[in-house]
């Protein structure tokens, strides 16, 4: 209370100030002073004004000359010049058929001034206030004004700020508006309390508030002020919380933010009644619509007796029939469910009640808040266009596709009324961000050692949302030059096609006995088949040069394979291939639920060098157990066969480890060339690799942005062809002195389809400077010849 009225009376005192040269002539007795004037205007005289021409303050007057003017029309004609905000003061008299108004004019304002901010930047202050330099002055302005700038402070958990405006006159009717701006000290929260919760601890439910405890380490947290809005939006969560997992009758009695003696911060606490925990009881489904069977509507329902009750299956149930609705033809369907809980038995019983709602019809779809983005790119991603019946789904869903794009801060649609009651308009409002990306990097990893790239995106182009990338990158391992260009609605359908061309360079001595350069094209394309799956297509054409160092080919030693020193030089592959994805995962970027499939294969040999068939399979299942649990299984497998006589060159092999299979160096695992020092990794044409991870609490403040997981690594690489595994032809047996006979198998070359298994924990930060992983691993099962690692670490650090 002490607060309030000491920020009501510097307000006061401000306002005084403001006001202090202008004196205020209230409408009502400008009224009482006109109420004994009547007659017929002969001329009007305007006095008073500097900058603003008679003419522009005659255009506001509702009486003109040769008019007979009475009390209620000189009352409205001063009414309609004090709307200007052009006058501070107005009066109006009529005499002898002279009608003469006189005018004060509000001064023009030079300049705003903010004073004593230190905690809210000037650029966050002036884009709040609505008095702008050059405007016009008005005290509602500024009274206006200072309420926003208050409001602004309070959210930002300084409750007792407090904002009074002075004015500085200047020649020519200009003034200097100043702000003196006392932020006071930050509110912030010493505590957040819980009564009543005996199924949730306290730390529990402060994970589920936004609202934070103040604490030295959270000074980039804006939660952790106190926000009596928070407070509003803390109750609707923890009722979320409760209502999702069981508890149907659960309320918050109340929240009450105190005090503290010394008032260095507020005690925030939440009286909670939980209720008994409720689970679903008999669930059904009504309706009248002839075209829509109830029982097949009833199996469309993710729900079943017995189960603990969620509002969110509630809400998945009624998004479910309201889809199934509109595919049934019915474009205005309302779909309720009606609750009945039995605290006897503790269930609840739901009925949702599906009627088809009036007819309403699109009749205008405006795009607004595009300035760069084409019209035709934003409505291609609608589901409906102008005189199709208005679907809610439809509308739900042309939201989140234009959304995916990723060309906006904001998108919202709007419902808006049309020229009958039948139809409505849709207003698509969205909000532009930037889309081109000019980005220089360098990055150092236990593999790559410093990778230095340069780039340029703009995935958006010419704002017909057509995506253009450019990359340079150099490293150790990889030097490598592309680029590429996509058409998202090639020929003005939903096909999406692009070109990537490319050349690159991998350097493999430190793992394998050859180097490699590719110089390449691709072509692709691709198109959804159903609402979560999508089918691709591709050719490509690469010409790949192997380099080998002259010593592995000397027939008077033992070599890495006769395949190997074979494949020097040049090859031309050209090669088509498909790919299918079935995607149900609850989000692409961060899966909680759901699962995906792919399976893709390429056929080598459509002319060029190479002749292979290639297969490859990945997939995942995602389950989180609540946000700091989350399980996922994923895995890969592929295979790779020659056909008209080819075997595999070592460039097309599957190579893995490091990030692939933790606890195993790059290309650390599968076939492999002991004759040397070094041991060469060979690569596999076969390989299958599962992973099981589970996501942990690390009990550091998430603002941090570090995550943690548990997880297991588990498969096997190999199978070469016979010819990779025997010495070159006139290699020279050192016992015997003569070269092997044709065929002989090289004992010194392994390749076992054997079981390999790691464990370990993976740390993830996303630093300031870019995202960092640390991977700390424990080989289970390996082979003696395999490469492992304990640990390893990567980042692409911008700068």
């Amino acid at each position: 209370m002490q607060r309030t009225r000491a920020h009501s009376a510097a307000l006061a005192s401000g306002l005084a100030l403001l006001l202090g040269s202008t004196a205020l002539t209230l409408p009502s007795l400008a009224f009482a002073q006109a109420a004994e004037q009547s007659g017929v205007v002969q001329r009007i005289i305007v006095e008073g004004n500097e900058r603003i021409e008679q003419s522009t303050v005659l255009s506001y007057l509702p009486i003109q000359a040769g008019e007979t003017a009475d009390p209620a029309k000189l009352d409205l004609a001063l009414k309609a010049l004090f709307r200007t905000d052009l006058f501070s003061d107005v009066k109006i008299n009529l005499l002898n058929g002279d009608l003469t108004i006189t005018v004060v004019e509000n001064p023009i304002v030079n300049k705003v001034v903010f004073e004593g901010n230190s905690g809210l930047k000037e650029d966050k202050l002036r884009d709040e206030v609505t008095v702008r330099p050059r405007g016009i002055f008005t005290r509602a302005k500024v009274q206006a004004d200072v309420q926003r700038i208050v409001e602004l402070y309070r959210r930002s958990g300084r409750i007792s700020a407090t904002v009074t405006p002075k004015i500085v006159e200047l020649p020519q009717k200009r003034v200097d508006l100043i702000f003196e701006i006392d932020e006071g000290p930050k509110s912030g929260v010493l505590r957040v309390n819980f009564l009543g919760n005996e199924e949730f601890s306290d730390n529990d439910l402060r994970d589920v508030v936004v609202t934070e405890q103040t604490s030295w380490y959270k000074f980039f947290s804006s939660n952790a002020n106190y926000d009596p809005d928070r407070l509003e939006y803390d109750k609707e969560q923890l009722r979320k919380h409760y209502r999702n997992r069981g508890f149907y009758d659960f309320r918050v009695i109340s929240a009450v933010a105190e005090l503290s003696t010394d008032k260095n911060g507020f005690v925030i606490t939440y009286t909670l009644d939980e209720g008994p925990e409720y689970k679903f009881g008999k669930i059904s489904v009504e309706t009248e619509l002839q075209k829509l069977d109830k029982n097949l509507l009833l199996q469309l329902v993710p729900i079943r007796s017995g189960e603990l009750y969620e509002d969110e299956k509630i809400e998945s149930a009624t998004d479910s029939l309201t889809f199934a609705a509109g595919a049934a033809g019915f474009a205005s369907v309302d779909v309720r469910p009606r609750y009945v809980a039995n605290k006897e038995t503790k269930t609840v019983d739901v009925v949702f009640q599906v009627r088809e709602g009036p007819r309403v019809y699109v009749e205008r779809i405006d795009i607004i808040g595009n300035s760069q983005t084409l019209d035709y790119v934003i409505r291609r991603e609608l589901n409906l266009v102008e005189g199709d019946a208005y679907n809610r789904a439809l509308v739900d869903r042309s939201k989140n596709n234009i959304r995916a794009l990723g060309f906006f801060k904001n998108v919202d649609i709007a419902e808006i009324a049309g020229s009958a009651p039948d139809r409505t308009t849709l207003q698509v409002k969205v909000e532009e961000q930037p889309t081109g990306e000019l980005s220089f990097s360098a990055g150092y990893s236990s593999v790559d050692q410093l990778v230095l790239d340069l780039g340029i995106t703009q995935r958006n182009f010419r704002g017909r949302g057509q995506d253009v990338r450019a990359r340079i990158s150099v490293g150790s391992l990889r030097q490598q030059v592309d680029f590429s260009f996509t058409e998202p609605r090639f020929l003005g359908r939903n096909l999406r096609a692009g070109v990537d061309i490319y050349s690159y360079r991998y350097d493999l001595t430190d793992y394998s006995a050859y180097q490699t350069s590719t110089l390449g094209m691709n072509l692709r394309a691709g198109f959804p088949l159903t609402l979560n799956s999508s089918m691709s297509t591709r050719y490509v054409l690469r010409q790949d040069e192997v380099e080998i160092d002259d010593s592995y080919c000397d027939p008077t030693l033992p070599v890495v394979s006769l395949s190997l020193c074979a494949q020097r030089g040049a090859f031309l592959t050209s090669l088509v291939g498909y790919g299918l994805r079935l995607d149900r995962r609850n989000n692409p970027v961060n899966p909680t639920r759901g699962f995906y499939a792919d399976i893709s294969q390429d056929l080598a040999g459509v002319g060029g060098d190479v002749n292979y068939i290639k297969t490859d399979l990945a997939g995942g299942w995602y389950h989180g157990f609540n946000k700091n649990f989350i399980l996922s299984v994923t895995g890969q497998a592929g295979y790779i066969a020659g056909w008209s006589g080819d075997t595999i060159r070592i460039n097309d092999r599957s190579y893995k480890g490091g990030n692939s299979f933790r606890g195993f160096e790059t290309a650390g695992l599968g076939p492999r060339d002991t004759n040397f020092a070094r041991s060469d990794a060979l690569g596999g044409r076969a390989y299958a690799i599962g992973s099981v991870e589970l996501t942990i609490p690390t009990f550091v403040p998430e603002q941090y942005g570090i995550k943690a997981a548990l997880f297991t690594d588990f498969g096997t690489v190999g199978l070469l062809d016979d010819v990779d595994k025997e010495y070159q032809p006139g290699s020279i047996n050192p016992v015997t002195g003569l070269p092997y006979p044709a065929g002989t198998r090289d004992p010194l070359i392994f390749d076992d389809l054997s079981l390999r298994a790691t464990a370990g924990l993976s740390v993830f930060w996303k630093s300031p400077m870019g995202p960092i992983r640390f991977d700390f691993s424990q080989v289970l099962a390996k082979e003696d010849y395999d490469k492992t690692e304990t640990f390893r670490f990567s980042t692409s650090t911008k700068f």
